[in-house]
């Protein structure tokens, strides 16, 4: 069995500097060559959704030098990579608040949306200035307005509707999410999305994270068998 949809954790690139006697900053520069790896080997395994935590809302916290180095990768990412990914046929989409970001930012995200938005081949979708509980937090408010305003009865909310005012309505939920550096954690990565998605958490850093790491993943959700809260037909009968 093949996921549909694959979402990664990318965790430890600083980790991968640490032990190398490297600068944080390295270990960054090392991740965004994973996370090309990474798209490459997704559409190789024909994965029509893979979604990327690429920074969270919880991130602007880290010190400014590192956080600016973060940018400048995310910058060069879009401007270097983007025609690539567009030539491939990769549709690209961003979930996060957009609310405080640089212009130039803001713009390049958008601009990548917009340039792939007809794209067929790939789905990436890039959590970027992500949180879940934010995510939900917006999501209530906008139905709280509507429920001020008339347009909307608290009767109607539902979980559907509820998901169709989340960053990722449109997107089915993720079948794998995978979170490398053998943390197992969410860390605030589609909480209600992963409602029932199966977990695989790898011992590599990030920065080796690639197609052989990928279908290591892949092989051991396709060992799961998935209930979503009920039971396998063996069992029930």
């Amino acid at each position: 069995m093949k996921p549909s949809h694959v979402a990664i954790i990318m965790d430890g690139n600083g980790r991968w500097a640490k032990a190398r006697g490297l600068p944080r900053t390295a270990g960054h520069k090392a991740g965004v060559d994973a996370l090309r790896r990474t798209i490459r080997a997704a559409a190789d395994l024909q994965i029509p959704w893979l979604t990327l935590y690429a920074f969270s809302s919880e991130n602007w916290s880290r010190p400014r030098s590192e956080v600016a180095d973060l940018m400048g990768l995310l910058r060069l990412f879009i401007r270097r990579d983007l025609a690539d990914l567009h030539r491939s046929g990769v549709r690209v989409q961003i979930i996060g608040s957009r609310e405080g970001l640089e212009p130039d930012i803001a713009g390049l995200l958008a601009e990548a949306q917009a340039l792939t938005a007809n794209n067929k081949a790939m789905n990436l979708v890039i959590a970027f200035n992500y949180g879940a509980r934010d995510e939900i937090t917006r999501a209530v408010q906008a139905m709280a307005c509507k429920v001020r305003d008339g347009a909307l009865s608290p009767d109607d909310i539902t979980a559907e509707l509820i998901g169709n005012h989340l960053d990722t309505r449109g997107i089915p939920d993720p079948d794998v999410i995978i979170r490398t550096s053998g943390e197992q954690r969410l860390s605030n990565f589609l909480l209600w999305q992963a409602a029932y998605s199966e977990f695989v958490f790898l011992p590599c850093h990030w920065p080796d994270f690639g197609k052989e790491q990928l279908i290591e993943a892949i092989a051991e959700f396709g060992s799961r068998t998935r209930r979503f809260g009920g039971v396998e037909t063996k069992e029930a009968v």
